[in-house]
């Protein structure tokens, strides 16, 4: 890749072109970090230091092409650049799967502590998308045996790539289906599941703002008439394939905590208890077997 030398007066007199054509300087120093190569840190020290020259991996005219369509047509800056950061990788992404948010980065600081102490288990992440959970489990956990799911040939294409690329050393398998079914040989043997289902009521789909709804895979989105049924195939399978003392952790939308959780103990499930996110929004339900001898 040729590097492209700028002055960051030049730099930023083009930032300040941009923004003035709409959008948010989040996104557009975002686009400048993940697209041009230029760390967020490197950016504010130019305003300091007009002088000195940076180094870009696009010119800034590609640069401004990508900003435009992202302004026009609504499409996510992660799939014009192709990559979103995740933990501590750099993910392919594309319009095959959701991108990944930062908030469902807690699911896993929730479900790993402890747990690479244990010499062996087995893990599976149901809905794996672009792979993301898949990705980190399997980099935490290298001496366990995982398991990718999803019913999206192009989603487990994409969650492929990625986990060959950042977790090539450890045993995984990817699974083509619905949530548990082709897990069934494990049924039994799941020490840890998470998951990310859709979760979004059909008729708030429309209300997204156009960058989720037009250009994210409805089939990762939508959870039907009242955004549960996605976690109700999960949690109504898990007393039969989660191991005696197996922990599932599932996301869930904003308003649905009492629900998931409610649905959690009737099917048997104990510990059962809720996570919230970055803005203290009960978002994550935690569950666990209830016999807790590991075999």
């Amino acid at each position: 890749m040729a590097l492209l030398e700028f002055s960051a007066a030049e730099l930023l007199a083009w930032r300040r072109a941009q923004l003035a054509e709409g959008g948010r300087a989040v996104d557009l120093d975002w686009l400048l970090d993940l697209g041009g190569g230029l760390r967020w840190s490197v950016l504010q020290q130019l305003h300091l230091d007009p002088l000195r020259s940076v180094v870009l991996e696009r010119s800034l005219e590609q640069l401004a092409i990508i900003w435009k369509q992202h302004l026009d047509n609504s499409i996510p800056l992660q799939h014009l650049v192709g990559c979103c950061p995740w933990r501590d990788v750099v993910l392919e992404v594309s319009a095959a799967a959701l991108i990944p948010r930062q908030e469902t980065e807690l699911l896993l600081d929730f479900a790993l502590p402890g747990l690479a102490q244990q010499p062996f288990g087995r893990w599976a992440d149901l809905g794996t998308g672009s792979g993301a959970i898949a990705v980190a489990l399997a980099r935490a956990l290298p001496d366990w045996r995982g398991h990718a799911v999803d019913c999206s040939r192009e989603a487990l294409a994409l969650a492929e790539r990625n986990l060959q690329r950042f977790a090539p050393h450890a045993s995984w398998q990817l699974h083509h289906g619905s949530w548990w079914e082709p897990l069934r040989p494990w049924w039994g043997e799941l020490s840890l599941v998470l998951t990310n289902p859709p979760y979004i009521p059909d008729a708030e789909l429309a209300q997204l703002e156009p960058v989720v709804r037009d250009h994210e895979p409805h089939l990762a989105l939508c959870g039907g008439a009242d955004g549960l049924e996605a976690c109700r195939h999960v949690i109504d399978g898990a007393m039969q394939a989660l191991r005696p003392g197996g922990w599932l952790l599932m996301e869930h939308h904003h308003d649905q905590s009492d629900a998931v959780l409610a649905l959690m103990r009737q099917q048997g499930l104990q510990e059962v208890a809720y996570k919230s996110d970055l803005l203290a929004i009960r978002r994550f339900a935690i569950a666990r077997h209830p016999e807790h001898n590991y075999k």
